[in-house]
Parts: structure tokens; sequence; C-alpha cells
């Protein structure tokens, strides 16, 4: 079986324990051994973590240790999958760039706030990850973030739609979903998912069930293609206050 980290906290606003439960639900109907955290202590042990196949943070706005952000990271460089979304992973935790740069976005706006409809756009890409998926819309945050440009982009949403600052710089798509690459290891993010029931509608959780799957096979594709993980990036010693 392939084993799952799902640690969640931080604000409360985005029903975090929630949204953790139905992650774990899905894993375990795709047979996943999964743990449950509330504490990111559960990232302190680096060995542990390398010895998973996926890591998922539910955790939005909260400070957390740079030997927990290191040992991540370093898990992930090794192969570990590494999938959320909304704030849980990309306004995780503001002030470390080290999390930024390996997540490949932060939140920085929802102009709108809850409750804006939108349109989110499928993107035709290499990744099967989308694979058959049409255009929805979902009435929700729409998130505007600054996004990494190595990231491949799976599906997107255009803005302005509600009015702002930003709507006179004319109409942009902004990326809703992306992969990217870590070292050896995947990792996911879907900007969807406010509140659970968000994340629960069947083209969002879709979307998510893709992501971990895809994510959880980083090892055995490194394997496959026989790549082998580098000394690990510790990363920037000015990246949070």
């Amino acid at each position: 079986m392939k084993k799952a980290l799902i640690v969640w906290g931080g604000w409360d606003g985005h029903e975090p324990q929630q949204v953790a439960g139905i992650f774990s639900d899905v894993l375990k109907q795709e047979q996943f051994e999964v743990e449950v955290s509330d504490t990111l202590e559960a990232f302190a042990d680096a060995e542990k973590l390398k010895g998973l196949d996926l890591i998922i943070p539910v955790w939005t706005m909260g400070r957390i240790e740079q030997q927990l952000v290191d040992n991540v990271s370093a898990a992930v460089q090794s192969g570990v999958g590494l999938a959320g979304c909304h704030g849980g992973m990309c306004d995780a935790f503001r002030e470390n760039v080290d999390w930024q740069f390996m997540t490949g976005g932060n939140w920085v706006a929802h102009p709108g706030n809850d409750g804006t409809e939108y349109v989110v756009n499928i993107k035709q890409s290499s990744s099967p990850l989308v694979e058959g998926m049409k255009d929805f819309t979902v009435k929700s945050e729409q998130y505007y973030l600054h996004v990494d440009p190595a990231v491949e982009v799976l599906a997107t949403t255009r803005f302005p739609i509600s009015d702002g600052p930003h709507a006179a710089n004319g109409a942009v798509d902004m990326p809703v979903a992306w992969t990217k690459r870590w070292g050896i290891g995947r990792v996911y993010y879907n900007s969807l998912g406010h509140v659970a029931n968000i994340v629960d509608m069947p083209e969002v959780k879709e979307m998510m069930r893709r992501g971990f799957l895809w994510t959880a096979e980083g090892k055995e594709n490194a394997a496959r293609q026989g790549l082998e993980a580098g000394a690990a990036y510790t990363g920037m010693a000015d990246n949070q206050l």
C-alpha cells in the first residue's frame, strides 16, 4: 500500500479538518494507508517523511520552523509527492519563500471574496491529469496568485470578474491548477477548495484524486527512469523573518 500523510490546521475558516477528512476518504478508496495529523510536528521526522509516497498539507496562514520545511522539501526532492489545494498549500506559510519555491505559487488576493461565480477552463496539456474533463462553473473565492513560470498549467480562470485595481491591466488567464517538479518529486496544486463543500464538488474532487495519484507515483517513475536524488536543496538563509 502507498502511504500518505495529511497535516491539517491553521485558519479554521477554510474548514481544514473537514477537508482533510474528504482527502483521507479519497485516498482510502484508492487503497492508500493514510495518517492524518493536526500538528506541524508531523513533519519533524525527516526519514519517516522520505518513506512516504505522498504529503498533503491542509494548513492556511501559519508559521513554521525552517527545519520542518527543510524536511518536507528533502522528502519531495527524494521522490515523495506533494499535493494540496487553495490556501491549505499555497497560502500556508506566507513568510517562508522556500515553501513557495517548492509549491510553485502563493496567494495574493481574491477579488470579490467568497461567492464570486467564475468559470474554470480546462487547459490542453501534455498531462493526463485533466484528460476528458470539461470546463465548469464554481461559486467561491477566485484566487489571484503569483505563480512560478516553471509550472505546467492544467486549468485557468479569467480575470477580472470583480472590479478592483487589477482590472486596469485588462483580461488575464490565471492558473487554477498546475504541476511542477521538485528534485525527482512531483508537485500538484489546485486553487479551488475554499471550504469543504467546494472540495466535495465532483469536478474538484476528481481533479484532486488525479493529482494525488499522479504525485504519489513520483518514486516509481524516478526508479523506472533511473533517476536519483542529488544533495537536498536547503533553501535561502534569509527566507523568513
